[in-house]
């Protein structure tokens, strides 16, 4: 019994690969990268504006700023605090404050606007044409979704990390330090957040119908491997001498870098659902109401080359 299970997780993860390959993920990765940076200080300020509603602008920002020195680093915070900084400039008067807004939505939503568009590469399905102003709108209006779920989340991480912090003091008083535990139920946090992050995002971005339980095994995955390489690149980067290769610019370096790994983990998670929902569904994928099904390139590829072949 455990055999044969191994073989179809051995399939599933071969199968993977071979479409990561084939939908040319590592340059969706970079192109992910690219959009981020430009977003992330729009999307923080967004993050911290709905975190800050419950536990106070400062606190929230302190608690991004520590979540985010524990992923790249002091070099990589102190950068991402400077971009926050700047993305919170406002001008003065209401028409440009309006307008101000504006442009940080629409930039907080730009990387999920990329990752929509690589999704359905994945899935092999695209936005219907002609969908006019309003499916123009409406798109946007998704990915501002995720934005706030985003935020929703961010509250949720930052109650579980206030609880446990809570715990520990207690606990320490009457016991003595607990370090292992507090760290087993913050990773255990951590993980349940992540996931239900990744699952929002392979489940409602597509334009394609994805059953809930189709969606769980991907997002768990990725997780998992977004905690492991939050540890070992987080080695790396330390270990490393971007600040005598880069100089200045070896922040901007550093984050690009933890942008472009998360990137290909988690397209890695949405390619693993996608070969799941293939190999397990006995339904056809179906594309949702703004959608249609496209052929994939890889696939339009090696239907040509066999032609050849066959002639």
């Amino acid at each position: 019994m455990f055999i044969p299970r191994m073989k179809i997780i051995w399939e599933l993860v071969k199968q993977t690969f071979l479409e990561l390959i084939d939908d040319k993920v590592f340059k969706m990765a970079a192109a992910l990268s690219y959009y981020a940076a430009f977003s992330l200080g729009p999307l923080l300020i967004i993050m911290i504006a709905i975190a800050g509603f419950f536990f106070g602008e400062e606190a929230a920002r302190a608690g991004i700023i520590k979540e985010i020195r524990n992923l790249i680093g002091n070099d990589g915070a102190q950068m991402i605090e400077t971009i926050i900084k700047g993305a919170a400039n406002t001008t003065q008067g209401i028409f440009a404050t309006f307008l101000g807004i504006i442009f940080l939505v629409l930039g907080a939503i730009g990387v999920f606007l990329e990752l929509e568009e690589s999704l359905n590469i994945i899935w092999g399905v695209e936005l219907k044409p002609g969908r006019g102003i309003w499916g123009f709108i409406k798109n946007r209006l998704i990915s501002f979704s995720m934005v706030i779920a985003v935020g929703f989340l961010l509250i949720v991480s930052l109650i579980i990390n206030s609880s446990i912090t809570l715990l520990n003091n207690y606990f320490s008083q009457a016991f003595g330090e607990i370090i292992i535990l507090t760290q087993l139920l913050n990773m255990f946090g951590s993980f349940i957040v992540i996931t239900l992050l990744f699952a929002l995002i392979f489940k409602y971005l597509p334009d394609a119908i994805i059953p809930w339980k189709y969606v769980w095994l991907g997002a768990m995955m990725t997780s998992v491997l977004f905690s492991a390489g939050k540890y070992l690149i987080g080695l790396y980067l330390g270990s490393s001498s971007y600040s005598s290769s880069y100089g200045a610019s070896a922040s901007l370096v550093i984050i690009f870098i933890w942008i472009y790994y998360s990137g290909l983990i988690l397209y890695f998670g949405a390619e693993l659902t996608q070969v799941y929902f293939k190999k397990f569904s006995q339904k056809e994928l179906k594309p949702d109401i703004d959608g249609i099904l496209v052929p994939k390139v890889s696939q339009l590829i090696k239907e040509s080359v066999k032609k050849q072949l066959s002639l």
